[in-house]
């Protein structure tokens, strides 16, 4: 069995905002070549901030974080030939893409980066159109992006990263606000970026998605702390850890004149899909 490029390393790494307030505490894990892997946790976890480190867009305030084979610090980061391969290799895509987008077209935002990190122009043009064409956003090329629906913007938004062909993908909540027809096709989309051997991390809430986006998952609980780890089926069986974690909850319901009580996520209305859902109930008198 060939041994898979250990791709980022996180020593303890903890993170606190100049504020005072706590992002993330004692956090250790490993990310290998190919990976898909989904970071779980309710609102405020520190999710986002999980991200935003591995983006090397902030820096640890306790521990260390490597990412290919070198210490992630804001000297090594921000000049030289390892900070240009650096945001060439690792993309991320924000939660809300009105943060991401801001150029007066959706052509030019995608070829933002790309022109920012020095790509000769005629090759800017081929990856723009590659991108255009993968997302099918072509038909938008000449639209600003402020008039696009929610949907068209995250995939923007997506298109804007996977121009510079990134090793990593790093995702912030990929479903969020999207309808139905657009979030299947991003999960596809992720699917197929996986199937290709990128390296995919996600982070989410949205437990009907994690099985479809990961072979793997790290959940915080909400003081911030790696909770627990391993396979998809695994973590989402766990139903004392998701209730600790904040990330399903026990709700009552009426039945034929009885109250019954059984877990759900917190993706509205009743999909639980993800979770065991046989509904071991206990039967409660109406009062």
């Amino acid at each position: 069995m060939v041994e898979r490029k250990l791709i980022f390393r996180l020593d303890q790494v903890g993170y606190r905002y100049p504020d005072g307030v706590t992002a993330l505490e004692d956090v250790s894990l490993t990310v290998t070549a190919g990976d898909r892997i989904a970071v779980l946790g309710a609102n405020g976890c520190g999710k986002s901030t999980l991200l935003r480190l591995l983006d090397a867009l902030i820096f640890p305030t306790q521990g260390r974080i490597f990412g290919f084979d070198r210490e992630l610090t804001p000297a090594a980061t921000s000049r030289g030939d390892f900070a240009l391969q650096f945001r060439r290799r690792v993309g991320l895509v924000f939660q809300d893409p009105d943060v991401q987008l801001f150029s007066p077209t959706v052509e030019d935002e995608i070829a933002f980066g790309p022109r920012q990190l020095g790509y000769p122009e005629d090759e800017v043009r081929e990856r723009v159109a590659w991108a255009l064409d993968r997302l099918g956003l072509a038909p938008l090329r000449h639209r600003p992006p402020y008039r696009l629906s929610g949907g068209e913007k995250r995939k923007v938004a997506v298109a804007s990263v996977l121009c510079l062909d990134p090793e990593v993908l790093l995702l912030d909540e990929p479903t969020s606000g999207l309808d139905a027809r657009s979030q299947g096709a991003l999960l596809d989309l992720i699917w197929e970026l996986g199937a290709e051997g990128r390296t995919i991390i996600a982070a989410t809430h949205d437990l009907s998605v994690v099985q479809e986006i990961a072979d793997r998952a790290y959940v915080l609980s909400e003081d911030h702390r790696l909770l627990a780890e391993g396979p998809p089926d695994q973590i989402l069986s766990d139903e004392a850890m998701l209730v600790k974690a904040n990330l399903v909850h026990v709700h009552s319901h009426r039945h034929d004149g009885d109250r019954h009580s059984h877990l759900h996520s917190h993706r509205p209305p009743h999909i639980d899909s993800a979770l065991p859902h046989d509904h071991p109930h206990q039967n409660e008198p109406e009062p």
